[in-house]
């Protein structure tokens, strides 16, 4: 073993880095053990020889050599120093660690999608509100008075549930605003829909339990539920929301049923009166949870804003979602749920074990955002705003593609659904609208796979970020890239 040259080569991929020459020798022999350079067995040259061929210290040698024997690299023996048997695998055709795909838990497979949240800024991408419309200085001063109030003892963790204060102003104005039925004690503050969504499929169904979603349905949804290992049932929805027959009541007997009442998501559609008492009626006698989602209904512009299904009758086995990703901004991770009054003590106990509560300052300053009007203001602001570019994005799809496309999904919200007349693949559309700065979400990606079979084929526009006066020229645009991929041929699969 040549050990200045191997002493040599590992100074050179050091690359600036600054190390000791006590610490380069220790680096270099662990790595040559660690990769097979120096084989197990092999007896290393005595301290004083090694320090005179590289010409340093002997105490630094003697340093790196106990360092190694302390880590079980090697062993001193009557015979000296004696490189240790490792037990390191062998990797004979295996490609490097660093090169292998690592390989996910079963119930995860299928459920990645890249994601560059540069997109997120690009027109008509859906679930995105007008970031540039947020009160943003009126939000930092909320905040900043947040930041003075807290002392030592605000820098644990908080309560399982949340901020008290936050929870009584979201059940105040769930009480006025979407009827839902609840005090204080039944909210619960989560990071987000997806948080509030992964736990109720932990802890309200187990392993193997059906859980019903609508197809085409939220993604999320259907991540949370396959993560936790339940088994997905595909409901499918007409224009007047889900639509479970009575087979699927009988041969899937749900646990849990996620359904998007007030505005359907992506297809837009509301779930009708008869359709909400049905399924209160069938989730009772099924002895299964109703979770409904009501992403965006804040944003209803035909009639007041639907009253929530949570609050159609007496404890209800309803779990309300909100967030306020959707009313304010996605970075602010702050969402609720609301459940039954029997749920609420065995679920706070559960929490205090699997949970901890913390970012009490977004909390405190948003209880103040709330408390102080500025939420409702900020409300009404983008209602009318939303309003405008809805009522300008319907106009120019009118206009320019009303033989392309059918619309639908207008009545509240931030995004239409826009059906595709041609037998074009609406991924395609995607695909080449991307590649010009659109972001068009395919409908038929929120199916689950092998259900779509071509009926959902079109695509979700997103317009609460886009300013009207521009909302024209972009439909112009679709309508070229509509034309390019149907003159490429490319069909519906």
């Amino acid at each position: 073993m040549d050990y200045g040259f191997l002493f040599s080569a590992f100074e050179n991929e050091l690359h600036g880095r600054k190390l000791t020459r006590q610490r380069k020798l220790y680096e270099c022999l662990r790595q040559a053990i660690l990769g097979g350079k120096i084989a197990s067995g092999t007896r290393l040259m005595a301290t004083r020889a090694l320090a005179d061929e590289l010409r340093m210290a002997r105490n630094s040698v003697i340093y790196a050599y106990e360092r190694l024997t302390d880590e079980g690299f090697v062993i001193t023996t009557r015979h000296g120093t004696v490189v240790a048997r490792v037990g390191l695998p062998p990797t004979q055709g295996l490609a490097p660690a660093a090169e292998r795909e690592p390989q996910l838990a079963e119930r995860v497979r299928g459920l990645q999608r890249e994601r560059n949240v540069l997109d997120d800024m690009l027109p008509f991408r859906s679930g995105v509100p007008a970031l540039s419309e947020f009160p943003l200085s009126q939000w930092r001063m909320c905040m900043e008075r947040a930041l003075r109030t807290l002392g030592a003892q605000h820098l644990g963790y908080g309560h399982a549930q949340g901020h008290a204060p936050l929870r009584l102003a979201i059940a105040e104005y769930l009480k006025v605003s979407r009827g839902v039925r609840c005090t204080l004690d039944q909210v619960f503050i989560t990071d987000g829909t997806q948080s509030s969504l992964d736990l109720c499929a932990r802890v309200l169904a187990d392993s193997g339990d059906y859980a019903w979603l609508e197809n085409p349905g939220y993604g999320g949804a259907r991540s949370a539920f396959q993560s936790a290992g339940l088994q997905v049932v595909p409901v499918p929805v007409d224009a007047d929301g889900m639509a479970p027959d009575a087979e699927q009541w009988r041969e899937t007997r749900p646990k849990l049923i996620y359904v998007t009442p007030s505005h359907q998501y992506p297809l837009g559609s509301v779930l009708s009166l008869e359709r909400r008492l049905q399924l209160l009626e069938g989730a009772r006698a099924a002895g299964a949870w109703i979770i409904e989602d009501d992403y965006d209904s804040e944003f209803r512009r035909d009639g007041p804003p639907l009253s929530a299904v949570q609050g159609l009758v007496a404890d209800a086995p309803v779990i309300y979602l909100g967030t306020f990703s959707k009313t304010l901004f996605p970075a602010l991770r702050l969402a609720f749920m609301v459940v039954p009054r029997n749920l609420a003590a065995p679920l706070a106990r559960t929490l205090g074990e699997i949970g901890r509560r913390g970012r009490l300052a977004d909390q405190i300053a948003l209880t103040e955002f709330i408390d102080s009007g500025l939420f409702a203001g900020h409300l009404r602001r983008m209602r009318k705003l939303y309003a405008q570019r809805r009522d300008a994005l319907l106009e120019a799809l009118e206009r320019h593609l009303s033989q392309i496309v059918t619309v639908s999904g207008g009545a509240g919200g931030m995004h239409l659904s826009a059906r595709l007349n041609l037998p074009i693949a609406d991924t395609q559309v995607s695909r080449a609208a991307l590649a010009q700065g659109m972001v068009l979400q395919p409908i038929s990606t929120y199916c689950l796979p092998g259900t779509s079979n071509g009926h959902y084929n079109g695509f979700m526009l997103g317009y609460a970020g886009v300013p009207a006066q521009d909302i024209d020229g972009l439909v112009r645009k679709l309508g070229g890239i509509i034309d390019m991929v149907s003159r490429r041929g490319e069909s519906t699969r």
